[in-house]
This record gives structure tokens, sequence and C-alpha cells, in this order.
């Protein structure tokens, strides 16, 4: 323990993810193969999409953009996360914020960007003859650097108001990253402006896209039932499945562990929850958006032949 401004700690001590022996090593290796596969899944989609000019369309430009936060927010959380597993893990008091800051940036940014993704679907299937208008270079890139405002904004909220707490009952965090759930129940000062901060933010981040995805996917489904053949429902509903699947999954879990009130469920709880979204999430988008992707497959195929000739 150590004076600072804003803090009565230099360093916290991160528990991890679980804290028995016999499961220390097993997920250690699970949770490596899974960093490994994340990176080269994310990365072999972002090379891909800028190798083929075929893929220069706003879909894929939206692809490329979660790719990229993929990436870079696995590697904000992952690397710390393993080294929990093999031996008792400090992190400084920069470090926890640094982290906090990043990691609140890049999910901000996948809340926004996963909702421009449903609008270019909901653009696709109800205004098809209007697409190249409406989501033009310029609209793409707008949507772009709005997502990227949102979450440079909420993340210097999240950062701004921690930095404010005073940190003097302890220094043990129990999760394997600073988030805010835990770093509020150290703080030996009020958290009600956090909280407070934290209702707002998430709520702008996650309520608002959830109820534009539902509502974008509600025309889309109306309007995919009024298609007579069976091969055009079929082909409408497989454009939009990858996306579903990807925004279930991280707003259900983003939603399940920040918009309750903190005291309730258990810490345990919310890091299993938090695995699914910076974790699981990151590792399984490039396959989801992939696997049922002809256009991926052929340019991964053009790809692999310009390669072996070359």
């Amino acid at each position: 323990m150590a004076s600072g401004n804003n803090a009565s700690v230099t360093a916290f001590i991160l528990l991890g993810l679980t804290q028995q022996p016999a499961l220390q090593l097993p997920l250690f290796f699970i949770f490596l193969g899974t960093y490994v596969v994340t990176t080269v899944g994310n990365t072999g989609l972002i090379v891909l999409i800028g190798l083929n000019s075929h893929l220069h369309t706003p879909m894929y430009y939206f692809l490329f953009n979660l790719s990229f936060i993929d990436l870079c927010y696995s590697s904000v959380i992952t690397p710390k996360m393993l080294i929990c597993f093999v031996e008792e893990n400090t992190i400084s008091y920069a470090e926890c914020m640094a982290q906090l800051y990043f990691f609140s940036f890049f999910v901000i940014d996948e809340c926004f960007i996963l909702t421009s993704m449903a609008y270019d679907r909901y653009v696709t299937i109800c205004k098809p003859l209007l697409y190249k208008v409406t989501m033009s270079h310029q609209v793409c890139l707008m949507l772009m650097v709005g997502a990227y405002g949102m979450g440079f904004v909420g993340a210097l909220a999240h950062t701004g108001c921690m930095l404010r707490l005073t940190f003097c009952d302890g220094n043990v965090i129990n999760h394997y990253m600073c988030d805010i759930p835990p770093l509020l129940q150290l703080s030996c000062s009020s958290t009600y402006i956090n909280e407070l901060v934290v209702f707002t933010v998430v709520g702008i981040s996650v309520i608002v896209p959830s109820l534009t995805v539902s509502i974008s996917y509600t025309l889309i489904i109306s309007n995919i039932l009024r298609i007579q053949s069976t091969e055009g429902r079929s082909k409408a509903f497989s454009t939009c499945s990858s996306h579903i699947i990807t925004v279930s999954l991280f707003f259900g879990a983003s939603a399940f562990m920040y918009l309750k009130p903190f005291p309730a469920g258990s810490l345990d709880q919310d890091k299993v929850s938090t695995v699914f979204y910076t974790i699981v999430g990151p590792m399984l988008n490039p396959f989801i958006y992939s696997l049922r992707n002809k256009d991926v497959k052929i340019a991964l195929n053009k790809t692999l032949k310009k390669g072996v000739f070359s």
C-alpha cells in the first residue's frame, strides 16, 4: 500500500478465473489455444478483406472493423488472464486503469459496429434498390467515426469516474481483469456517481443498439416472410443468421453483466459471463462470418492459390 493522487494502493492482485489448483493448468492451455485461434482467425479475416477487392463493400468494411476490434480487446484481456493461471498476477494501478479504458473503448465500439451491421442488413433486404446510395462510402465512414467516438467518450467517462475513487480496504480484485464491478466493490468511497455513469453509458451502448437491432430485424423478417420463393427466403435468412448469432451472444452477456444492481449476483457468475463476450465471442466471430459465406470462401481460395503459385 502507498499513497497516490486518487488511490491508497499502487498495485492490485488479480485472482483470476478460478482458485482451484487442479484447474489452473488445463484452463491455461484452453485459453491459450483460444487466444491463438482468436488472433489467427481475426488477423486472417482482416488480411483477406484487405487483399480482395470484391470484398470492399459496406458489409465487409464493417466486418473488417469488427475483426480489428475483437483482436484488440481480446489482446487487452487474455494475456494478463493467462498469467493468473501460472503465478500471482500483480497489475499496477496505472496499468489497471489503462486496461479498463481500452477494454471499455473496444467493447462500446463493438456495440455500435454490430448496430451498423444490422442497419446494413436492413437496407440490403428491405431497400435493395437504394443500397448504393444509402450505404455510400461517406455514410459507412460516418457510422465508423460515430462508433469509435462513442467508444472514446464512454471509456473516458468510466475511467475518469474510477480515477476519483479511493481504494483503501484491499487490493485483491476477484476477477481476471480490471473490470468495473469488482473495482467498485473494493472502493472505500462513495460509488453512487460511478454506478449512475455505468447505467447511463451501458444503457446508451447496449439498450439503444439492442432496440435498433431488434427493430431492424423485425422489419427484415417481415420483409423476408413476404418473399414468395422458398429459395429466396432461405437465402435472405442465411444472410442475417451470422449477425443474429453474434448480436445475441454479445448483447446478452453484456446486459446480464452490467444492467443489474452491483451488489446483486456473485463475482464468480460475473466472471463466467464476461468470458463469453471477452474471449469466446472474439474467437467465434471469424468462423461465424466465414464458414457459411461464399464470398469469403472464394476470396480464401483465390488468396491461397496466389500464395501457392507465387
